[in-house]
């Protein structure tokens, strides 16, 4: 795993619910990672477009006592200048790619233990329906999900509009026989999610769940929560690792569905009788 100035401060950030001011600080920080611990507070609020207060409650969040104490620790595990090749020698850019790669590096040492994977991938495969949340930002993961699954499982319903109808379709699913929800959550995490997951896990659902981090909102909504970090180096956040986590589980419930290669193979004949893909 990397050790470089950029990584070490997004350990640091991690865990931490931050607003989306300290969110802009912290994507500042990481940007200029070699640099930062020689900034002053005022220096670091420029660098970020942000009050120098803001900067000081921003160390206080991370669990320091102020500013000072923060760039003394960034100063004892951080290099006394630029290393050759270092994170900062690239734009933002470039920055922002790096940024996913150390998420995908921290989400290959996760599967190291293949157990939390392979469980949520049978626990996946044995509901009938299985119902997949995902809004606003994370919808985009829900459906890809659901698009994928429905060749090899029967029965999968796509969750991702909000509204009073929700629970209305969570309340359809449990009747249909699930016993299972699949959810996928990404900040800024919608307070509808929080509550959609406490109504399913009331209902009786078993609830996994892939998020950003073990300790977003929905942590403890969730039976099964896999953590994938998403990329912070630009506006809008980035989601290389909770989109390929979504391709693991799926590879997992295919292990747990019998006719899951059957399945792909009369959809590939069917394919191939219409003409639906140009090779």
């Amino acid at each position: 795993m990397s050790d470089s100035p950029a990584a070490r401060l997004q350990a640091l950030f991690e865990g931490h619910r931050l607003t989306p001011t300290q969110r802009r600080i912290a994507h500042s920080m990481v940007r200029r990672a070699a640099d930062v611990p020689f900034l002053s507070s005022v220096e670091l609020a420029d660098l970020a477009g942000v009050s120098q207060p803001s900067v000081t409650r921003f160390a206080v969040a991370l669990g320091f006592d102020g500013y000072p104490a923060l760039r003394k620790h960034l100063r004892e595990v951080a290099p006394a200048e630029p290393a050759a090749g270092d994170e900062s020698a690239y734009n933002e850019y470039q920055q922002a790619v790096l940024g996913e790669i150390e998420n995908l590096r921290h989400l290959a040492d996760l599967l190291a233990d293949p157990e939390p994977v392979e469980r949520a991938g049978r626990l996946l495969a044995s509901s009938r329906p299985l119902p997949v949340l995902g809004l606003r930002a994370a919808s985009s993961q829900a459906r890809g999900f659901a698009y994928f699954a429905a060749k090899v499982h029967p029965d999968v319903r796509l969750l991702d509009e909000g509204g009073t109808m929700l629970t209305d379709r969570i309340d359809a699913a449990v009747r249909a026989g699930a016993t299972v929800l699949l959810c996928f959550a990404l900040p800024r995490h919608p307070r509808e999610v929080v509550d959609s997951l406490a109504y399913a896990r009331d209902a009786g659902l078993t609830v996994v769940t892939v998020a950003d981090s073990a300790f977003a909102p929905v942590a403890k909504h969730s039976d099964l929560l896999i953590p994938a970090a998403v990329g912070t180096g630009l506006a809008f956040d980035t989601a290389c690792a909770p989109m390929l986590l979504g391709r693991v589980l799926l590879e997992a419930m295919c292990d747990g569905l019998p006719d899951a290669q059957a399945r792909l193979e009369r959809f590939d004949a069917a394919a191939a009788a219409r003409g639906l893909f140009v090779e």
